[in-house]
């Protein structure tokens, strides 16, 4: 499968959710390419710190690269098959490499920042969604709360606005605003490596995981 982390805001965490979902992925066993397609970088930061730190153990537990416009559409197609599953940090803008990962995507996750101008982006969104789709009928989106309040009508009214917008599965269990996601990070780690345990932490980012990749669970959301 492969896995499109992105949207058109910055701020939303998708990195996060990236490194997340490539160190599970690969502690479960699978070979993972995880692509930085994202200016910031920071993909590729987080890879260099935990390369340095699980060194003795055979280093990050994945293969990581660097691509940048088109060539995130052609080093993908070419390299998927020699991998379990990609992953992608498009990071949170319109630009030519984030548009060149949807048209190679199985699956573009799009996290929504709530008490933001995040929900106001998400008809722009869609239709970019909508134009990749024309070129990749296997694209599917799912678009869930992140770093949600803990309480308070932001979040609610963010996910109406998700539940409305046209090519985009909404998922109903939010990802709360946790100190366990930055300082697993900053050590680099997935917050399911990182002690002490967080289990809300770990709870809603497994939810999401077993939702990623449960091709099952996905067209039956879709078929609803």
């Amino acid at each position: 499968m492969i896995v499109v982390c992105g949207g058109i805001k910055g701020g939303g965490g998708k990195t996060t959710l990236a490194t997340n979902l490539a160190v599970m992925r690969a502690l479960a066993g699978h070979d993972i390419l995880l692509v930085d397609a994202d200016e910031q970088d920071s993909a590729s930061d987080f890879t260099v710190l935990r390369n340095q730190i699980f060194e003795p153990n055979g280093g990050a537990g994945y293969t990581a690269i660097k691509l940048r416009g088109q060539a995130v559409r052609s080093e993908v197609a070419r390299m998927a098959s020699k991998y379990d599953d990609v992953v992608i940090d498009a990071g949170g803008r319109d630009n030519t490499g984030h548009r060149a990962a949807l048209l190679v995507a199985n699956l573009y996750l799009v996290p929504l920042f709530p008490g933001s101008f995040d929900a106001w982006t998400l008809d722009s969104v869609a239709k970019l969604i909508d134009e990749a789709s024309t070129f990749n009928d296997q694209l599917k989106s799912i678009c869930f709360i992140n770093r949600a309040d803990a309480q308070g009508g932001d979040n609610e009214e963010a996910a109406q606005v998700a539940r409305e917008t046209e090519g985009l599965i909404f998922l109903e269990q939010p990802i709360g605003t946790r100190k366990a996601f930055r300082r697993s990070a900053s050590e680099g780690k997935a917050v399911v490596e990182y002690r002490p345990k967080d289990t809300k932490a770990i709870d809603e980012i497994t939810r999401l995981y077993r939702s990623v990749f449960d091709e099952k669970w996905i067209l039956a959301q879709e078929n609803r």
